[in-house]
């Protein structure tokens, strides 16, 4: 979750919400019996009030399934308070649900919301309506649409088959899908969710990616820094038994694009060493260990020839990339770096993957990282 701003593209964060009726499309790596949904107000200014709530599949759009259409509760109440700074679970409703299986979350605030809590690139459209509508079937209400998540910080899935543990993907804009198709779920964590279930055993994979987000800085729009955020996105989330990191290249590539920045949520342009970004990967490694995880680093993919590839972070790169590799800091180590490379020009991506802005990936970029990991490093 971060906090409320401007972000890479317009969003409903800073102006809140009331009378309103928000509705949310999330995909579920794993399925079971009942689910109960969390929603967060960490970055609320006062106390959030949800005057009611529902959970239903998906049926397309702004549209759900009206059979199986649950209303959500809060110690037996449908309208319940998430006070600034706190994190909600609702109770746990019966909800066979299956892998892969969409869901929609309603959400209906009556009373003005102030500033929200938010993600800012879901790479999936949501979608606003006046009034109550949480219990519409049809997406007719629905005439306003975001590329934000709101409040909704995730769904827990219980009973089913037992299932090995969870994995959390802890990254940045590559871990959160930036340059995959919106509304197709082809982000790294999608990727990764359907190759495990393809195996038969499906396992719950988290993403939890901010793009923007560095190991060492704390940032107004791009999220706080990973060794601050990590206690609260992955050693609190429920049933984790692994999490791979995935950070580094904004560490080094920021600072790069200080003069010709493209978007003012880059700030602070701090300059970061490849020996601070490692430190970092030791603390997240320290924190991870005491809290009996498996840890699987990954090594820093190419970002030739966009602003964040210069001479000089190159250089970061190569060092940071060579201490995953050869240190044994990490219980296991996926080298996207080569698996996604050019060969021909090991600083930039390979053309098939490259979504064009040569940082980030396209969709087959994207099955290509989840292709790169050994699913047996996931313990």
């Amino acid at each position: 979750m971060q906090r409320p701003g401007a972000g890479f593209a317009p969003n409903w964060s800073e102006q809140g919400f009331a009378l309103q009726s928000v509705r949310q499309v999330v995909r579920l790596s794993v399925g079971g019996d009942a689910v109960r949904v969390r929603l967060s107000n960490l970055h609320g200014t006062g106390p959030l009030t949800v005057a009611g709530a529902t959970v239903a599949r998906s049926a397309g759009g702004a549209a759900v399934r009206a059979d199986g259409l649950r209303h959500l509760t809060v110690a037996g109440e449908r309208t319940f308070t998430v006070p600034a700074g706190a994190e909600c679970a609702s109770d746990p409703v019966p909800f066979g649900t299956a892998a892969l299986e969409r869901l929609a979350v309603t959400l209906y605030l009556a009373a003005p919301t102030g500033p929200a809590t938010y993600h800012a690139q879901a790479l999936a459209t949501g979608y606003r309506a006046t009034g109550d509508h949480r219990a519409d079937a049809g997406g007719s209400a629905f005439t306003e649409t975001t590329q934000s998540w709101y409040y909704l910080s995730g769904i827990d899935v219980s009973g089913g088959a037992a299932r090995p543990s969870g994995i959390a993907l802890f990254g940045d804009s590559l871990t959160d899908g930036t340059g995959s198709s919106p509304d197709a779920d082809r982000r790294f964590p999608d990727a990764l969710a359907e190759r495990l279930a393809a195996t038969g055993r499906p396992r719950a994979v988290l993403n939890q990616g901010i793009g923007g987000n560095r190991v060492t800085v704390d940032s107004a729009w791009l999220g706080d820094r990973a060794t601050a955020r990590f206690r609260r996105d992955v050693l609190g989330q429920p049933g984790l038994g692994t999490v791979v990191i995935l950070l580094g290249i904004n560490d080094i590539g920021i600072s790069e694009v200080a003069g010709v920045s493209p978007f003012p949520v880059f700030e602070p342009y701090t300059e970061v060493s490849a020996e601070q970004v490692i430190a970092g990967y030791r603390n997240l490694i320290r924190q991870g260990r005491a809290a009996g995880l498996r840890i699987v680093g990954a090594t820093v993919l190419p970002a030739g020839p966009s602003a964040f590839s210069t001479a000089r972070s190159e250089a970061k790169r190569a060092v940071i990339n060579s201490w995953i590799r050869t240190s044994g800091g990490y219980d296991a180590v996926v080298d996207l770096d080569r698996a996604l490379a050019d060969p021909a020009a090991p600083d930039r991506l390979n053309p098939a993957f490259d979504s064009g802005d040569h940082l980030h990936l396209n969709d087959a970029g994207y099955r290509a990282m989840a292709d790169a990991v050994d699913l047996a490093d996931l313990g």
